[in-house]
This record gives C-alpha cells, sequence and structure tokens, in this order.
C-alpha cells in the first residue's frame, strides 16, 4: 500500500472520530439536566411532562421529609387530600432527605413546597412552607380544577320565629334572659341599656373605647336582692360565690348588713364594688380584651408556651392575628360540651381533633342591607353538622352561617393591626 493511500484512510478515520466526538457532545449539550440554577419554567416542564401522550390529571408534589415539623403536619393533609379527591387531582409526596437529587431537580429552596401542575404538566403555582388543607383546595379552585362540591353549609338568613321578647327583658350584651334579682341598668343621657348581670356589665365597660371608668360606673345600677330596687352599683356590697361549675356569683345588696346576713346561708365572700371590679376585670380575652370568666374561656397555648385564653371560639384564633404567632386552642361543642381542639402553623390551620369539627359564625343584617358579625355570644365550634342543627334548633331567632374553622382563622388572619385594636369594641368593631 503506498504512502497517498495510507494517508487517505488516517484521514477518513480522523473524520468519523471527529464526527462521534461532535455528535456526543451535541447530544449532552441538548439534554434537559435540571439545576438548581436552571430557571424554574423549563426545571419544570420537563419534570413534570406526561409519561404518555394521554391527558392525566393535575398534580399535586409535596417535595418535604419525614423527619421536619412542618412536614409532619403535611403528612394527614396529603393522605386525606389522596383519599377525598383522587378523582381530581394526584397527589405525590417525594423525601427529599431521602432522595435529595430530586430536591435539585424541582429547583426548591426550603421545604415543604408545595408545587401544582395542570394535565399537561405545566407549573401552575408554588408554595413554601406548611399549607392547609383548605388553602390547597382554595387554590385549586382558583387555578381552575374543579375539587368537586363541597357539603352545604347552614345558611339562616332569616330568623326562623321572631324574638318577642320584651325588649327590657333581654340583656343588651349577650341577648340572654333578665332575671329580676339580677338587673343591672346602665342609664345614659339618651338611652338606657339594660343587662342580664353584672358580669355583662363589665363585659360591656371592657367593649368601650376611651370611657373613662368612674363616669361610666356613675350611670350603672344594680338590683338589691333585698328589696328588689335598682341601687347605685358603686355603693353597693356585694356577696361573692361560686356555682357547682366554678362560675363566680354576684348577688348585690343596698345595705352591708343586709349582705353579711345572706352570707350565713350562701357562703361567700362579702365584697365592696371596688374589689368586685378587680376580680371581674382580672381575666381578658388575649384578642379582644375583654372580660371573660376562664370558666367560660377558651384556653389557649402560644408557641414557646405562654398561656391565655379566648373570650369566644373566634376570638380565640385572633389570638393566632394578634400575636402573630402560632397557637393550640381548647374548645367546646356549644350544643354537647365535647372537646374540640385547633392548631394553627403560619396563620393556618395545621391540625382539627376531630377533623369533622366546623364553626357558626353568627351574623345580622345590617339597615343598608350588609351583613355583619352578630358578636362574640352568637358564635361557636361544633363537632358535627347535627350538633350544629341541634344547637340552631334552641336559637329560632339566630341568625347566620356555618363555615369552616380554617375560614374563621383565615378572616382573623387578614384584619389590620388598626382593626385588631378595634375588635368587639361597642361602635368600632366592623
Amino acid at each position: 500500500m503506498n504512502t497517498w493511500v495510507r494517508i487517505l484512510i488516517v484521514g477518513v478515520l480522523a473524520a468519523v472520530v471527529a464526527g462521534v466526538i461532535a455528535l456526543k457532545r451535541s447530544d449532552r449539550t441538548n439534554a434537559p439536566i435540571p439545576t438548581l440554577t436552571a430557571p424554574a419554567e423549563s426545571r419544570t416542564a420537563a419534570l413534570a411532562a406526561p409519561p404518555s401522550a394521554k391527558a392525566v390529571m393535575p398534580r399535586l408534589v409535596d417535595l418535604g421529609a419525614d423527619k421536619c415539623i412542618p412536614c409532619k403536619l403535611m403528612a394527614p393533609i396529603l393522605e386525606d387530600l389522596k383519599k377525598e379527591y383522587a378523582s381530581q387531582f394526584e397527589v405525590q409526596f417525594i423525601d427529599v432527605w431521602k432522595n435529595p437529587e430530586a430536591g435539585k431537580q424541582y429547583g426548591i429552596e426550603i421545604i415543604p413546597t408545595q408545587i401544582f401542575y395542570d394535565a399537561r404538566g405545566k407549573e401552575l403555582f408554588r408554595h413554601t412552607g406548611f399549607f392547609g388543607k383548605e388553602d390547597i383546595l382554595a387554590k385549586w379552585k382558583e387555578l381552575g380544577v374543579d375539587t368537586g362540591a363541597a357539603t352545604a353549609g347552614i345558611v339562616r338568613e332569616e330568623p326562623v320565629r321572631a324574638d318577642t321578647r320584651p325588649r327590657d327583658n333581654v340583656c343588651f350584651l349577650c341577648d340572654g334572659d333578665i332575671a329580676p334579682a339580677q338587673r343591672t341598668l346602665v342609664k345614659g343621657t339618651s338611652e338606657q341599656r339594660n343587662l342580664c348581670s353584672p358580669h355583662c356589665y363589665f363585659i360591656y365597660l371592657s367593649s368601650l373605647v376611651g370611657a373613662d371608668p368612674k363616669a361610666e360606673e356613675a350611670k350603672v345600677q344594680v338590683t338589691d336582692t333585698e328589696s328588689g330596687n335598682l341601687v347605685p352599683a358603686v355603693g353597693a356590697t356585694y356577696l361573692y360565690g361560686l356555682d357547682s361549675k366554678g362560675r363566680p356569683t354576684v348577688q348585690a345588696f343596698a345595705q352591708v348588713a343586709s349582705a353579711m346576713a345572706a352570707q350565713v346561708k350562701t357562703p361567700g365572700a362579702v365584697i365592696p364594688w371596688d374589689v368586685l371590679r378587680s376580680k371581674e376585670l382580672a381575666t381578658r380575652c388575649g384578642f379582644c380584651d375583654r372580660a371573660v370568666y376562664p370558666e367560660d374561656a377558651c384556653p389557649i397555648t402560644v408557641a414557646g408556651g405562654t398561656r391565655t385564653q379566648g373570650c369566644c371560639t373566634h376570638c380565640a384564633l385572633g389570638v393566632a392575628a394578634r400575636l402573630q404567632n402560632d397557637i393550640e386552642v381548647e374548645a367546646h361543642d356549644g350544643y354537647s360540651g365535647e372537646l374540640i381542639r385547633v392548631k394553627t402553623l403560619g396563620g393556618q390551620v395545621a391540625s382539627i381533633e376531630p377533623a369533622s369539627a366546623m364553626a357558626w359564625f353568627g351574623q345580622k343584617k345590617l339597615p343598608d342591607g350588609k351583613w355583619a358579625s352578630a358578636g362574640c355570644f352568637k358564635h361557636g365550634f361544633f363537632i358535627s353538622q347535627a350538633n350544629l342543627k341541634a344547637w340552631l334548633e334552641q336559637r329560632p331567632s339566630m341568625t347566620g352561617r356555618q363555615i369552616s374553622i380554617a375560614q374563621a382563622l383565615a378572616d382573623k388572619m387578614k384584619l389590620s393591626p388598626e382593626q385588631i385594636a378595634k375588635a368587639c369594641k361597642l361602635g368600632e368593631c366592623k
């Protein structure tokens, strides 16, 4: 073989080898390799592409771990979503501590992270941190995914029966019946307000904004237990006792001697008005700052161990908004008294025990046709809709609507600091 033929063969082989190398480089360059620095759209589009040409369901991917606290709280939510919405969307969990490459591919920086995809695999939305069940479903709805019809809630826009009680016999504050021996009267310049007890007066007092306590106390009269007549509250003497549930009992007397005589038959302490005031105002709601008896309040544990209380179930949730912190609330079913426990995380409901629990939001229609809160005494939590119905049957004049506890919390979390400062204040709460 002559020299020119050898040179030609070597040249051809070199060209072939160069072509193969170039082709391999080209393949590597064009292959979609998701990295932490790649744009999110290109990353997720490559990962979320359907396995076949046929359409698949929308998909929720939760990237977390089995040991981080928010991830643990997400676990039961994801399981519920898998069971309840299997026909509407898929739910996938990836443990990025056990499978760190997955985290890199999805480009996450914080766990847990939830990524929402449409049926074609396109990323629609991503969220970092704990994400409550109600909020996930609301996000799917916002993204145009039908999650099915929710359970019909109770709505009562008109009373079943009108309240025919004489208004003088209905407490201005709690709407309860006024027992003659407990009537407390606040006399204003143009109107007078009837209250069912001295306790409701102190709730009323703590609901006033910028009021002079001394000036307000001069307007108050209480019923003398002995004569049944109204007497100035400041000058009366009180027999302060406890009922079988530990709630204070308060009887007013015009004369100290009468109070001491009653003490022989009914155990308790004989105290003046200023001592009664200090006791009644000692426990306040952690949200609206109104007076409340501990026996009536919802105990609250704030993250870090601080303890406080809410004067009603909805105000208890409001503590999370006021303190901008996570809380655990203990409440009781308004009908059966069964315990309901709610935990929050990052301004969302993290868990509810039992999971079936719901809220009633008492509302009243204003003269302009708008709806407003009917006040703390018209709210409550219930473990079932059956219990709520039974409770409403006992209150035919009640109006309002059933909402989820997550919605009740969300409503509170939307309040500004200025709105929170005016919460439950007469004439100020909107």
